[in-house]
């Protein structure tokens, strides 16, 4: 083998890799906006796992990078398909019954699936919210989010250092 391949080639193995990673595992992505506080803040840096639906599908409050035509949106996953959703006094009902969410104090203004056309999340569809309900551009103006648009789930802040770790 030539000496120059001999020693480039662990750098290009490294570069390969790395590019590899990024585009197909993990990637850093970025807050932008208030729609998810409390749970995440403006510019906080994440790591979006891209192979955590390769196997399996978005389960009900997992954080979910959205692709969208100009933008990312970084929201929670509340109806799955076949579900019919309700919020009424500030409490989620899913098929009629009551489900505690994991964050506490949120204020939902009364919302009912059927405002969305459909009485069910259709198929391979999401009904995705922010945690700031008040102030979150989500599935109440946007519609369902089809699965292929989830680029995602997000759980770990990588930045500010103050914030690093998991959330819920």
């Amino acid at each position: 083998m030539n000496e120059k391949i001999k020693v480039f080639l662990p750098y290009l193995i490294i570069i390969v890799a790395v590019v590899f990673i990024k585009a197909f595992i993990v990637t850093p992505i970025r807050v932008n906006g208030s729609s998810m506080e409390p749970t995440l803040h403006q510019k906080d840096i994440m790591l979006l796992n891209k192979a955590a639906y390769y196997f399996s599908s978005p389960k009900r409050f997992d954080i979910v990078v959205v692709d969208m035509p100009d933008e990312y949106l970084i929201k929670r996953i509340i109806g799955l398909p076949g579900e019919s959703i309700e919020y009424k006094d500030n409490t989620l009902y899913v098929d009629g019954k009551e489900i505690k969410e994991p964050i506490s104090n949120l204020e939902t203004d009364d919302f009912n699936i059927e405002e969305l056309g459909s009485d069910k999340v259709p198929d391979n569809c999401y009904l995705v919210m922010g945690d700031n309900r008040k102030n979150s551009l989500d599935s109440r103006e946007l519609g369902f989010i089809k699965e292929e648009q989830i680029l995602g789930r997000t759980s770990f802040i990588l930045l500010p250092f103050n914030r690093f770790g998991n959330v819920e």
